[in-house]
């Protein structure tokens, strides 16, 4: 009969080569984050155990849960916080991940290189995001050769809020009555539903239908490229070609549906990070008079879970009840061949 005290040995030998292995693991990552910079993320991710100089991917504070078929007019995302059950990504989700070093939330609605026209509900209790709808029909972003769907990582800062009753002095336009937009452009295709957290680098105006409709230029704290974009002009050095290309994605993308191109002010040209650091703000600030009932809400669905002085308040449970309610998860719908169509767009 072997002796009991054979498999302790055995581990007793087994941990300090594992010890040895993982130090030299670190050692190797330490060199690789080395040569891509310092990776400035918010001060509440963690780090790890094994590699103290790495930075956890992301925060897992928010999850989602589907529900209803995607690809049809019931699919719903809803986003949950660890055990607290639903909240709104439009109002309970907080604007900063890091006030101090202006790291701010990003609720993702549409991934790169994706068409589905996904957005916040601004108008559903709880806010859930959904795909647009025009006559009856989702709504799909045409393929603007030579692009493909979006042209990088779409969605909005919650908290902020285009106010649709005041005039912007920079722009002579109202506000779109939505959350501010938000245009990441690192290298990852994100996940619809995803709060990411980012850094602002400028914001472009775009004029759409008249209203004002603010274009945050970000990218993900934890990209590789970010320690070395700190403002708009980097994204021209590092990027080159891109903000040209995003000024004329924006401008063509809705002219394959018979509509004109959209127009810019600042003749196109994107506004630096402070400039973007005040528009964020002052949408915050209307975002705050619209949840505290200061504000007309016109329609907009204004309960929240986490905001202490809003004044439409819904508990855990009414939330949890929102999400019950909606239809059960189940498969994709069948997409019509017609949304991989390339439209060829010239400007004049």
């Amino acid at each position: 009969m072997a002796d009991p005290k054979e498999p302790i040995d055995l581990l007793a030998m087994a941990v300090p080569a594992m010890a040895h292995m993982c130090t030299r693991i670190s050692r190797r990552v330490q060199v690789v984050c080395r040569s891509l910079g310092t990776i400035t993320a918010p001060k509440r991710l963690c780090t790890s155990p094994f590699f103290p100089s790495v930075t956890a991917a992301r925060s897992m504070a928010y999850q989602i849960v589907e529900r209803g078929c995607p690809n049809s007019l019931d699919y719903r995302i809803f986003i949950t916080k660890n055990d607290k059950g639903p909240v709104s990504p439009f109002h309970d989700i907080p604007l900063f991940a890091n006030e101090g070093n202006k790291i701010f939330n990003m609720v993702v609605e549409v991934p790169r290189w994706t068409n589905a026209k996904m957005e916040i509900s601004t108008k559903d209790e709880l806010n859930p995001i959904k795909q647009d709808v025009k006559k009856g029909k989702l709504r799909f972003v045409a393929n603007c050769f030579p692009h493909k769907g979006y042209i990088w990582n779409y969605g909005a800062l919650p908290q902020t809020w285009e106010d649709p009753n005041h005039v912007d002095e920079a722009t002579g336009c109202k506000g779109d009555n939505d959350p501010i937009d938000v245009c990441e452009i690192g290298y990852r295709v994100a996940k619809r539903g995803e709060v990411i957290q980012v850094k602002v680098l400028g914001v472009l105006a775009m004029i759409d239908e008249g209203e004002t409709d603010w274009k945050l230029i970000a990218i993900d704290v934890n990209d590789p490229l970010a320690p070395r974009l700190s403002d708009i002009s980097d994204v021209e050095e590092h990027m080159p070609g891109f903000l040209k290309a995003t000024v004329e994605w924006f401008k063509i993308y809705k002219m394959p549906d018979g509509k004109p191109e959209n127009q810019f002010a600042f003749n196109g040209a994107p506004k630096d990070r402070e400039f973007a650091h005040q528009v964020i703000l002052e949408t915050h600030e209307y975002w705050k008079a619209l949840i505290e009932g200061r504000s007309d809400a016109g329609g907009l669905a204004t309960k929240c879970v986490a905001v202490s002085n809003a004044a439409n308040k819904m508990t855990e449970a009414d939330a949890q009840a929102v999400q019950n309610a909606a239809p059960e998860p189940g498969p994709a719908q069948p997409l019509d061949p017609k949304t991989d169509t390339w439209h060829y767009v010239a400007l004049k």
